[in-house]
């Protein structure tokens, strides 16, 4: 069993913050533009280095997208940065809009997503947002397990053309890919080989669905891990190949089961290979105040939750 360590907690923001200070310097084309939060998105380096390619919208999201649609229209690469909640549910109809109906090259780069922004609580906290933005037609939806990955997306990303929603978190978490990796959009991660379940994680959940597999390898049960940062386009064959290996499927997400990674796993099955899935989610409901872990443990967001998802499903085989 492949063993993956800890180099060190990180928030995923500080990976986009790194990403971001990184492109300033090798692509002038890459513009800012943050709505009054930019210590929270770690925008600050880029800031300073490039104060005439950043803009300080103030509280004004909505505002934020439709400059950011305009500035593509003269060849930029627009980087909008807020909290997941206001990137997505606030300005839907800016995105859909300008944004993606005129397939804008546009970048929605949203922080603090699910639970783990933590204390401040239901209404600052998003569980829907990969459901509205993968719904959208021409939008790449990215949601990064840790630092590493989080930075590597952000610089992949600029490259690509087209509208893409970004997802990453406030809490410091593992920190485990490999430093300065390759990022492949729509290509899934195989962490780790297995064939009793396989275990399917996106986001914070990743790291979770490792520790997962250590345990049920400990009681003689062997887990495929595959880490999905791509959630659209969703790497289809590689669910496909896990699933007809193992027999059995678990997908986690920090996320409502209802709209994310699980349903987009889901319809692959139905499709394409029938296969027992269990979901590791929140219960179609919106979060409350806490510590980012002790949601996690409320919510049932962590490995023992997905232990039992695993052995659950493998009783379904």
């Amino acid at each position: 069993m492949k063993k993956y360590t800890d180099t060190g907690k990180k928030d995923t923001r500080s990976g986009f913050g790194a990403g971001l200070t990184a492109l300033g310097k090798s692509n002038e084309n890459v513009v800012a533009l943050c709505a009054d939060l930019t210590g929270s998105l770690k925008m600050d380096a880029f800031k300073e280095n490039h104060p005439e390619r950043f803009f300080q919208v103030g509280i004004a999201e909505a505002n934020m997208m439709g400059m950011a649609a305009g500035m593509t229209i003269g060849g930029k690469i627009p980087f909008t940065g807020t909290f997941a909640n206001f990137s997505t549910g606030r300005v839907y109809d800016q995105i859909r809009q300008s944004i993606a109906y005129s397939g804008k090259n546009v970048k929605i780069c949203a922080s603090h997503a699910g639970v783990t922004l933590g204390e401040d609580g239901a209404t600052h906290q998003i569980l829907e947002d990969i459901g509205l933005m993968k719904m959208l037609p021409g939008m790449t939806v990215i949601n990064t397990c840790d630092y590493n990955q989080t930075k590597a997306a952000t610089l992949a990303i600029a490259e690509h053309d087209g509208p893409v929603y970004l997802r990453f978190g406030r809490p410091k978490v593992a920190n485990f890919t490999q430093e300065d990796g390759t990022f492949e959009i729509g290509k899934a991660v195989h962490l780790q080989e297995g064939s009793d379940v396989t275990l399917i994680a996106t986001g914070h959940l990743v790291w979770e669905a490792l520790q997962a597999a250590e345990q049920l390898h400990g009681e003689g049960i062997s887990a495929e891990v595959l880490n999905i940062h791509t959630i659209k386009p969703l790497d289809d064959a590689s669910i496909i190949a896990a699933a007809k290996k193992t027999g059995c499927v678990v997908t986690a997400e920090e996320h409502n089961y209802l709209g994310g990674l699980g349903e987009s796993v889901a319809r692959v099955l139905a499709l394409q290979h029938p296969t027992p899935q269990e979901f590791v989610a929140t219960d179609d409901t919106f979060g409350e105040s806490g510590t980012p872990d002790e949601l996690m443990d409320k919510y049932g967001l962590n490995a023992e939750a997905i232990v039992k998802a695993a052995k659950k499903a493998i009783a379904r085989k």
